[in-house]
């Protein structure tokens, strides 16, 4: 099934007013303002007796601060000493997650909305580890990269129901690239609604050219590096466990995707990247970001 330019014009009009969908929780809103802050301005208590406002927040503070993924080993039992083992820009960007977290519509046109949630979380902590590996200036960028990037899934599910759907059921049919089947049904893929989305709520420029650009990272005019870790870390999730629900049915080879070429500029020792040793760890990696996603997403 192929969209005709027609059609195209008709959906991509839809998208233009983005009406139906919310906007990130008003309660998150004053945190996410004062995180923003220098950190030298932050006040720990006041942080904690921010976060203690929202249940469902502080319950995932307490659930990443005594996951390993995040570098700690003893048990964390309070939101205070959660706040001080995570950090304020860390914080931050749990904040970013469960605010965006409930604004999957009820009907989710096929998709999962755990193994969403799943692939969303899994790509920013694998493109922090990923990041740390290739010496990336900015691996507090790339993880909250990673987790924002899929954006587009929200837009499409909330305006575009019936259609998204039609798309998802064909690229779990053909087990193909979401995104792919989204260009055959829609005339365009997430990252271009997902870019209307990125704008209306102001995110950072950097932000706006990951989520429309994770897919073509060659064509990032500014942000080309953090594009293509962000593609590059979506494709590792989406071949090994961490996808829409669905498995991509075809053989790849990491190192010839274009995002490798592009973010190689940038970080010169990914030319002698070893990538069978990356993914033999991102085996155990895995385990343990399915863990944390688990305790998360389907308490």
């Amino acid at each position: 099934m192929t969209t005709t330019a027609a059609t195209r014009e008709t959906l991509l009009k839809r998208l233009d007013g983005l009406h139906q969908i919310p906007t990130i929780p008003a309660v998150l809103t004053p945190l996410l303002h004062y995180l923003q802050k220098p950190v030298e301005q932050l006040d720990v208590q006041k942080t904690t007796d921010m976060i203690a406002q929202d249940k469902s927040l502080a319950a995932q503070c307490l659930q990443m601060a005594n996951s390993p993924l995040f570098g700690h080993w003893q048990k964390v039992d309070s939101l205070r000493e959660a706040v001080i083992a995570l950090g304020f820009q860390r914080l931050r960007d749990i904040a970013m997650s469960c605010g965006v977290l409930n604004l999957l519509p009820k009907d989710c046109g096929g998709i999962n909305p755990v193994a969403f949630w799943e692939h969303s979380l899994g790509c920013a902590l694998v493109c922090r580890h990923f990041a740390l590996k290739i010496s990336f200036a900015d691996p507090s960028k790339a993880y909250l990269s990673g987790l924002l990037h899929d954006l587009g899934i929200i837009v499409n599910l909330w305006v575009l129901p019936l259609e998204f759907a039609a798309a998802f059921e064909l690229a779990k049919a053909e087990g193909i690239p979401l995104h792919e089947a989204e260009e055959r049904v829609l005339g365009f893929t997430h990252c271009e609604s997902g870019r209307l989305l990125a704008e209306r709520w102001d995110l950072p420029p950097d932000l706006v050219e990951v989520v429309s650009l994770h897919h073509t990272p060659q064509k990032s005019p500014t942000q080309s590096a953090l594009v293509a870790l962000v593609g590059i870390s979506d494709l590792l999730c989406r071949l090994r466990g961490l996808n829409y629900g669905y498995v991509e049915e075809r053989e790849v080879s990491i190192g010839e995707q274009p995002g490798v070429s592009v973010l190689a500029q940038h970080c010169p020792n990914l030319r002698s990247f070893d990538w069978a040793r990356l993914t033999f760890e991102l085996d155990s990696y895995m385990d343990e970001v399915h863990t944390l996603v688990h305790s998360v997403y389907r308490t």
